[in-house]
C-alpha cells in the first residue's frame, strides 16, 4: 500500500470513530474539539469526506490485482 493510501485510511477510520460517538453517545469529538461548524471544524469534515472518496478508488485497485 502507497503512503497515501494508508493515510487517508487512518483519516477514515478515526471519522468512523468520530460517527460511532455520534450514533452511540451523540457525542461529536470534532466539534468538541475544534467548536460546533467552526471554520476549523468544517476544514477537518472536508478532509474526511474527501479521503473517504478517494478510498472508492481503492475498489478498482483491489480488483485489478486479483
Amino acid at each position: 500500500m502507497k503512503w497515501s493510501d494508508n493515510t487517508t485510511l487512518t483519516i477514515v477510520i478515526i471519522g468512523a470513530i468520530n460517527w460511532l460517538l455520534v450514533g452511540i453517545f451523540r457525542f461529536d469529538l470534532v466539534a468538541f474539539l475544534f467548536g460546533n461548524l467552526s471554520w476549523l471544524s468544517r476544514i477537518v469534515y472536508t478532509i474526511v469526506g474527501l479521503c473517504g472518496l478517494y478510498l472508492i478508488s481503492m475498489y478498482g485497485r483491489i480488483r485489478s490485482s486479483s
